[in-house]
């Protein structure tokens, strides 16, 4: 049976939790009211994560690897019914953030990223693209960033910390999701993909 890395079901059912959550931004300073959307980022990254396991072991072709990162992308920008306004911002941030996510995983496994660079200073060129209203480059050199930490590199976390919020830091939200994840529990890396996965979340 083919194994199935992430499913509509499962991201349904985030999306219900978000709408009984009955989020609002004047809450955020709770910490906890929040925490629903820091479980979904680590869900799917946790799911990329394991389809690029499952392609280092050879358990599955370069192929399938991207071709499984493509349905978990799919089914994250699905349109679905307004969750209420404040709740829709923070997953339209979100998706933000997994976009980096999937484009770092992506070019991780095509081997097309820049190797070469400083971290920091990528990170210093995608905030100068986009001030400069550049996306597509700030996108670029941040996916490189984030195939770099798959590959083992570690973010410059005190230059990402200091940066004023914009869509760069939304995009390294996502980066630094993959790299907390990869010094979590490693253990999506050690089974061969046989047992079924639960969807209970």
């Amino acid at each position: 049976m083919k194994e199935e890395f992430y499913t509509d079901k499962r991201w349904q059912n985030w999306l219900s939790k978000v709408k009984d959550s009955n989020f609002t931004l004047k809450d955020s300073d709770d910490k906890n009211s929040g925490a629903v959307f820091v479980y979904i980022m680590d869900d799917v990254v946790l799911a990329c994560l394991k389809v690029i396991a499952r392609w280092e072991r050879k358990v599955i072709p370069p192929s399938d690897a991207l071709s499984e990162l493509d349905n978990i992308r799919n089914i994250v920008f699905k349109e679905h019914d307004s969750l209420g306004e404040d709740a829709d911002m923070m997953i339209d941030s979100l998706r933000t953030s997994l976009a980096a996510v999937f484009a770092s995983c992506q070019r991780y496994i095509s081997g097309d990223f820049d190797r070469e660079s400083d971290m920091k200073k990528m990170v210093k060129n995608a905030v100068e693209a986009e001030n400069r209203e550049n996306i597509d480059e700030a996108f670029s050199i941040l996916s490189s960033v984030g195939a770099r930490v798959i590959g083992g590199e570690s973010l410059p976390e005190d230059d990402v910390a200091d940066l004023p919020y914009s869509m760069t830091v939304e995009l390294l939200d996502g980066i630094d999701a993959i790299s907390a994840a990869m010094i979590g529990d490693d253990s999506y890396k050690e089974d061969d993909g046989t047992e079924e996965c639960s969807e209970e979340l």
